[in-house]
């Protein structure tokens, strides 16, 4: 077994570097074993996975997850703490750090590693967390599980389903990858400094996307156009990509969807449906009637 931090531990080790929570990172430390333990038991990691974590921070998680006996990419932006994560390792988990792998930048940027990973597990900076669960997902297909601990509002917005007040943007793009649910709370109490929002699990398990013969990109871009204004109803909304309102009307139509429904009614089916039409619209049609 791994020897796990507490709250006494975090900061000694933090101060021995000389550094503490940076806002700009979006740090905040876990200092509750029994919290980081639950972590890796959700996600259901074992000896056959290669894990991503992202945001390491000074390793709390970290051990935790090498403890499973999974293998773990540990990618950290901040330079004194990818510096340092190894050796907290080889001195915690001893036995454990020939698994551990450490990556010095931005999780935005990465694109390759010497083995596909299975499972994203981390707890994302608030700030980037969508954007950095989304561009994994893309760049790593066989990543089949995630399970991230992020601010409740975004655990909210990543599981809500169609039709809800938060459902939007991060929810249909979640659910072009994935089946999606919260997975419970963390206390504010766990985290050091102590956050002023609450904290959430998301588990995401990856599914085929929808059969369409648009592509992601497409589909992407009509969910960010159905989103832009969220009180217009879709023949307003996606007549920019659709070169006029009438365009748009005439692909809604050929789906089935009525012009004044709402992107917040759709589910990541119906977008693809909708871009596919799009797609297939002649470049030459004009549009000039009832735009």
């Amino acid at each position: 077994m791994a020897e796990l931090f507490g709250p006494t531990d975090i900061r000694t080790l933090a101060e021995s570097l000389g550094t503490a929570p940076h806002k700009k990172w979006g740090q905040n430390f876990v200092v509750d074993p029994g919290t980081v333990r639950r972590i890796a038991r959700i996600a259901g990691v074992g000896p056959d996975d290669h894990v991503v974590e992202v945001g390491p921070g000074l390793g709390s998680l970290t051990l935790a997850l090498l403890e499973t006996g999974a293998a773990v990419t540990a990618v950290e932006i901040d330079p004194l703490l990818a510096a340092a994560l190894s050796q907290t390792v080889a001195t915690r988990a001893p036995d454990e750090a020939d698994r551990l792998t450490v990556l010095h930048r931005d999780a935005l940027t990465v694109t390759g590693l010497d083995r596909e990973p299975t499972a994203l597990v981390a707890n994302l900076p608030y700030n980037v967390s969508v954007p950095v669960i989304l561009h994994l997902l893309e760049t790593f297909p066989a990543i089949g599980r995630v399970l991230v601990m992020v601010q409740a509002e975004v655990a909210d917005r990543l599981a809500a389903p169609p039709g809800s007040r938060t459902y939007g943007i991060p929810s249909a793009k979640a659910a072009w990858y994935s089946a999606t649910r919260r997975a419970g709370d963390v206390g504010r109490a766990v985290f050091w400094p102590v956050p002023r929002v609450d904290s959430a699990l998301v588990l995401m398990e990856r599914r085929d996307p929808p059969e369409t013969t648009a592509s992601r990109e497409e589909v992407f871009a009509v969910v960010d156009a159905a989103f832009a204004q969220r009180r217009k109803g879709l023949r307003g909304a996606l007549s920019g990509i659709a070169g006029s309102g009438a365009g748009a009307e005439e692909a809604l139509r050929s789906v089935g969807i009525e012009p004044l429904t709402r992107g917040e009614q759709l589910d990541i089916v119906a977008f693809a449906r909708i871009a596919e039409a799009l797609a297939s619209r002649s470049p030459g049609t004009s549009d000039t009637v009832g735009a």
